[in-house]
């Protein structure tokens, strides 16, 4: 990895790369989140009910968690330039099918296959790990990630404009049918622009492909303990739409219900013979990894990562329900949650290369429990600038712990970094569908105080994170051990 110096004013190298990535996954989200802002006027145009509505906000989020799964796998194996130039160009299409849906059925097709896009995060974690050296790898991640995840906010403040531009009843389709050709322009660009590592270092891949490898027998245990929520969310959005919302009959649900517990029987199958060999002959100490990392960084990831999902998608409607604005005002003051990104998630990562993963992790943690306490207390009798005020406090927590969370991943094992941040990851969108299921069930107030609760469960969780240090061992291409400082 190159020596060069964090100067971000620089488009040169290891920083080049920064950039170029997290402007990728910057597109992402501007695609992925391009409905929240245009809400009421899509729900207008298309004559939707408020249950309708509240389903698009689960769909968007249901097949990122088993996307961000394979999408890591298929990092690690191919490399994150091919991967995440196929992902853009590939997520542009269901942009297109949500602009040109003439009903509820299309616009819930076009919104759940669109959720796929919001697999890239995972990609630039692999990159960026790739290019830049432990001590300032917390900080480029941080950069990465909330940069990147300002894409939602740059939604949240532009859509509604350009729509009112366009003007009439389809200027939410022209909106959003441009994402979708940011995203299909900027794939070529990304493929063209980078390189997965620095010229002359290699590119580390996992033995095997199609399940994720572990050290131990007790870990392989616990991998398949830790995939049973990621079917669970899955069999409660099956649930919610069919119960709760009767888009489709309990026969199919059945069916569905059926189909998850084959595909995660089949899950186990292939992960067994992943490590097959390691199950029989445990590697040497050298090679191990702690898989309960992983494990709380999943709950952390869970209780940050879903929660802003899950409120980035309806905060605008949030302020607009409760001080009675219009779709650009609330669009507008909505974005303010996510717009902390920008400053935050670089924070908790810087924070993290100085004064240590796990200290930083307890302090944001019990940070975003209480913020979220005090938005569960927003009413109609608070000032708006006070509610806005307390949405921006709460988001910074939120999300300088998801820069936090990701300044551990990559110090975990470096060759599967792709895996266990797409594991991750999809347990940040499992958070989201938990979420805004249980948005669909309780008031406003409720929502945010469930909230707050799973984050006390993050804080406790922490309490068994073990502080990454010594070295990293890589096992090199000639079988020779290469070792990587970590602390």
């Amino acid at each position: 990895m190159s020596s060069e110096p964090f100067n971000l004013l620089s488009f040169r190298g290891k920083i080049k790369i920064l950039h170029l990535t997290w402007v990728a996954f910057f597109i992402t989200f501007f695609a992925w989140f391009n409905h929240a802002p245009l809400l009421m006027a899509i729900a207008k145009s298309l004559s939707l009910t408020p249950d309708q509505v509240k389903t698009l906000l689960i769909l968007n989020v249901a097949l990122t968690i088993p996307a961000r799964i394979l999408v890591g796998m298929f990092t690690d194996k191919y490399g994150p330039r091919l991967t995440y130039s196929l992902l853009l160009a590939i997520g542009s299409v269901p942009c297109f099918i949500f602009a040109l849906a003439d009903n509820f059925i299309q616009a819930a097709i076009g919104r759940f296959l669109l959720g796929f896009i919001g697999a890239g995060f995972v990609i630039g974690i692999r990159m960026v790990s790739e290019w830049f050296p432990v001590h300032q790898l917390g900080t480029a991640e941080g950069i990465y990630g909330g940069w990147g995840n300002f894409g939602s906010a740059a939604a949240a403040i532009s859509l509604p404009a350009i729509a009112l531009i366009v003007g009439g009843d389809n200027g939410w389709r022209y909106a959003i049918g441009l994402t979708g050709i940011i995203a299909l322009i900027y794939s070529v660009i990304y493929y063209f622009s980078v390189t997965d590592t620095p010229k002359g270092l290699a590119y580390f891949k996992p033995k095997k492909i199609g399940g994720m490898e572990i050290t131990s027998r007790g870990d392989f245990i616990l991998l398949l303990i830790v995939k049973i929520p990621i079917y669970a969310a899955l069999a409660l959005l099956t649930w919610r739409l069919s119960s709760g919302i009767g888009l489709f009959s309990n026969t199919t649900a059945t069916i569905i219900y059926c189909g998850l517990g084959l595909l995660y029987m089949l899950d186990t199958h292939k992960t067994y013979k992943v490590n097959r060999e390691v199950l029989n002959n445990p590697p040497a100490p050298i090679h191990r990894y702690k898989f309960k990392q992983v494990v709380v960084l999943n709950l952390l990831y869970f209780a940050t990562f879903g929660s802003e999902l899950a409120v980035v998608s309806m905060l605008p409607l949030f302020f607009s329900e409760t001080f009675t604005l219009d779709p650009v005002k609330a669009g507008l003051l909505g974005s303010a949650y996510a717009f902390m990104n920008l400053m935050s998630r670089p924070a908790g990562g810087l924070i993290s290369d100085r004064w240590g993963r796990r200290p930083t992790l307890l302090v944001l943690t019990a940070g975003l429990a209480l913020g979220y306490f005090t938005m569960a207390l927003i009413d109609t009798q608070w000032p708006l600038y006070l509610a806005v005020a307390a949405a921006m406090a709460c988001s910074f927590f939120v999300q300088a712990g998801e820069g936090a969370v990701f300044a551990v991943v990559p110090l975990i094992q470096r060759r599967l970094t792709g895996q266990i941040a797409g594991i991750t990851g999809a347990y940040g969108n499992v958070g989201a569908v938990f979420y805004l299921t249980v948005l669909s069930l309780v008031s406003y107030q409720d929502f945010f105080l469930v909230i707050g609760i799973t984050a006390l469960l993050g804080f406790a969780a922490v309490l068994l994170l073990e502080e990454p240090e010594g070295q990293i061992a890589e096992t090199l291409p000639d079988g020779s051990v290469s070792m990587i400082n970590v602390a």
